[in-house]
């Protein structure tokens, strides 16, 4: 059960714990058990489940770019402030509670690139690949556009990879990542 004080917020809260943890399938009837929200509430908050889908997918967005990518105000090196979203990444598959990242779970799951939560999910996905294309300019890495989509693969095919083989990382991405960094002559 959640915290937050507004139906709005509680169903919202709700629908990113259970549709991350169970898929989109959860049903309309368990998300407004598990907010304390009836039906009828949510359906005069939100026009459709899919509305809520995007809407908490785009909630989920801030704090798991916040738990990634190292602050704004960070001094290290370009490389070092990738590499950074790899070693976070690698500590929180070790949690035991890693599913996996939730924008790809839920694009996956959902299957139509034009679903409101597909279209929030990639959004979000496009942050970390505008992220890693900041770093590598400000590194004058060659090709910044092409590293920074091969590293947001790397970034998807470690969350993946711990989530289908149940285990931790063991500092794989990051393995993976500094070896791109370095073919590409990102010091």
């Amino acid at each position: 059960m959640t915290t937050s004080t507004t139906p709005r917020e509680r169903l919202l809260d709700a629908a990113g714990e259970l549709f991350y943890r169970d898929g989109m399938g959860v049903g309309v009837d368990a998300l407004c058990k598990a907010a304390g929200v009836s039906k009828k509430s949510m359906y005069q908050l939100f026009r459709s489940k899919d509305e809520v889908i995007a809407e908490s997918l785009a909630g989920l967005g801030p704090a798991y770019q916040a738990a990634l990518l190292p602050p704004t105000d960070d001094e290290h090196s370009p490389r070092e402030r990738i590499l950074t979203v790899f070693d976070r990444q690698d500590r929180m598959a070790a949690e035991g509670n890693f599913l996996g990242c939730p924008f790809v779970s839920a694009a996956v799951e959902l299957k139509d690139p034009e679903h409101p939560g597909s279209v929030v999910a990639r959004q979000l996905k496009q942050h970390l690949t505008d992220f890693f294309r900041t770093q590598l300019v400000a590194a004058d890495a060659k090709d910044p556009e092409t590293l920074a989509v091969q590293l947001t693969i790397v970034f998807d095919g470690t969350s993946a990879r711990a989530v289908v083989q149940a285990q931790a990382l063991a500092g794989i991405g990051t393995v993976t990542a500094a070896a791109l960094l370095d073919a590409a002559g990102v010091k």
